[in-house]
């Protein structure tokens, strides 16, 4: 008889243990359902926090790029700057005596009016004379002066100055038939044209 009832105990006691584990299971369940829910709610934070980094990583990498682009054009001022003041300077030098030649040009066409019309003359003083004029020409070529070449070239409005035109035989059509002044260049610069008559 004693063991007929405890049999039922034994099975009640299972039960309950059935029930304790199923219940501990779905607590468990419960506890990983809420853990992972928790952990994807945090993963957009995560992302959010993240979010604001990038931008300031960015905002960061503009300003460099715009910092670089006006360094670039300062440095692309700054030397064409610098080659203007060298070439102002180059000038300076190369045409510093400029007005000074400018008046020795009308002593020296004076000079070559007195020699002309003392051709016929064989003395010394006219010898000394063409001396001291061609020392005045070789001074004056180092300084950078040359005279333009005029008589037979072909007019160049940029060199010559035409005062008349002329019918001849001697030289074709635009040639430079004659030179009433002579011309003169600073350093390739034209400071006094060439007074010229023209062929037809």
């Amino acid at each position: 008889m004693s063991e007929e009832k405890n049999i039922p105990i034994e099975n009640e006691t299972t039960e309950e243990i059935k029930e304790e584990t199923a219940e501990a299971s779905e607590e468990t369940a419960e506890e990983a359902a809420a853990e992972e829910t928790a952990e994807t709610e945090k993963e957009p934070e995560e992302k959010k926090e993240e979010a604001p980094e990038e931008k300031e990583e960015s905002e960061a990498e503009k300003q460099l790029a715009d910092m670089n682009a006006k360094y670039i054009r300062l440095m692309a001022d700054f030397q064409n700057q610098k080659k203007r003041f060298e070439k102002e300077k180059a000038d300076i030098y190369q045409f510093a005596n400029e007005d000074i030649v400018k008046s020795l040009l009308e002593v020296i066409d004076n000079f070559e009016r007195a020699l002309d019309a003392s051709q016929d003359d064989g003395s010394k003083f006219r010898e000394g004379m063409e001396m001291i004029f061609k020392q005045l020409m070789g001074a004056l070529e180092k300084a950078g002066v040359s005279e333009i070449k005029a008589l037979g070239e072909e007019f160049d409005p940029n060199f010559h100055n035409a005062v008349m035109m002329e019918e001849t035989d001697e030289f074709e059509s635009n040639k430079v038939s004659g030179v009433m002044q002579k011309g003169y260049t600073l350093n390739s610069k034209v400071i006094r044209p060439s007074m010229v008559k023209v062929a037809q």
